[in-house]
């Protein structure tokens, strides 16, 4: 079965095992064979394409095309400077070698060139030339707060998730495993630590609400109205109407059973500010599926209720994990992409009323973009 005409703009898969074009059902292009592909970015204002790679002992490496896959050439990786041997930096557990680029993103129009990457170890990157080159962001990776930051599922602290305002390019929120939510006005040139009410159960009772610690596994807004942010946490769902300044608490409102509460994947309607998906798990050594039944949960009402999206999905011995960055989201909120560690692709373009297995047996698909 064909995907529907309006899903006719292709998906492109950052797999492990390379990069995935896949079209009606189909993988029409396989680029980088064998290689780890973490991040894809489809640059919506060149339609550029650029793909991270892990190679492992060859290190992180990025690849840019400029005729959507039909050639690729290598530009140049984030890299961190060498460590300090006085100072506050000097005792830094943390390694100062980037280990897998988890982000990339596009800037504002204002500056055509801007790209940003987020980084294993906590380390966020800004690029003003297509990625030719690219700058740290020292007044992150200088704040002795990150001495505090800590790896989650990875060994180190990582920024996964980069917003950029979309009526204010020098305006970014981002998000860290595990280093809470942190806001900037001025393209990166400082930050505030923000995400009050976010609580994390795995910390000591005194410490549980350390905004500095907190494991915001993803965050997204709506493009409309971007006051509306929705937090997928290590330990629960959460929404802003401040853009992440303040959270609330969600689903345990309505609900005392927490098994729904964690999850990875997060998506929001870039229309509707009170339409937002999110895909559970069971926390923390299982991640999968509870009872061996995919669900992704949608809430139409800003959080206060969810419904149970579950047909076309398996329902039955099924233990699928989707990433972060694994659920997607086009611009009329209704059509969505999931890919998992297991190597399925699901579509839906009634914005989850019905998904439909589009492939399986891929390689695990670590994320996902409209080509």
């Amino acid at each position: 079965m064909a995907l529907p005409t309006s899903l006719a703009h292709s998906l492109l898969l950052a797999t492990r095992k390379g990069l995935l074009h896949v079209a009606n059902d189909q993988v029409v292009a396989h680029h980088f064979p064998g290689d780890s592909v973490s991040q894809i970015l489809v640059d919506t204002r060149n339609q550029y394409w650029y793909a991270a790679q892990n190679l492992g002992h060859f290190g992180v490496k990025i690849k840019r095309s400029k005729d959507q896959g039909k050639s690729w050439e290598e530009i140049a990786a984030p890299a961190l400077p060498q460590k300090p041997s006085t100072g506050p930096m000097a005792n830094d557990p943390t390694p100062w070698s980037v280990e897998l680029v988890w982000e990339l993103q596009q800037g504002g129009t204002d500056i055509h060139g801007e790209l940003w990457a987020g980084c294993i170890p906590g380390s966020l990157f800004r690029s003003i030339d297509y990625g030719d080159s690219w700058q740290l962001v020292e007044s992150l990776w200088n704040d002795e707060r990150r001495l505090d930051w800590f790896g989650g599922g990875y060994d180190h602290p990582g920024i996964h998730t980069i917003l950029i305002d979309p009526h204010n390019a020098a305006h970014l929120t981002i998000a860290i495993s595990s280093g809470g939510i942190w806001e900037s006005f001025d393209r990166a040139n400082t930050f505030t630590l923000i995400g009050a009410g976010q609580e994390a159960d795995y910390l000591p009772r005194d410490q549980a609400v350390n905004l500095n610690q907190q494991d915001p596994h993803r965050i997204a807004f709506c493009a409309k109205h971007p006051d509306r942010l929705w937090v997928q946490h290590h330990c629960g769902q959460y929404v802003s109407n401040d853009r992440g300044k303040n959270v609330t608490r969600i689903n345990r409102a309505t609900t005392t059973d927490t098994a729904y509460d964690f999850g990875f994947a997060l998506a929001c309607d870039p229309i509707n500010p009170n339409r937002a998906w999110f895909i559970p798990g069971i926390a923390d050594q299982q991640r999968y599926p509870r009872d061996g039944a995919l669900c992704v949960l949608r809430t139409d009402d800003g959080g206060q209720t969810f419904a149970q999206q579950r047909s076309g999905l398996p329902q039955s011995g099924c233990f699928d994990l989707v990433y972060r960055h694994g659920l997607i989201v086009d611009t009329s909120g209704q059509h969505l992409a999931m890919a998992s560690t297991t190597g399925h692709l699901w579509t839906t373009q009634n914005a989850g009323d019905q998904w439909r297995q589009s492939l399986l047996m891929l390689p695990p698909v670590y994320s996902l973009a409209w080509a």
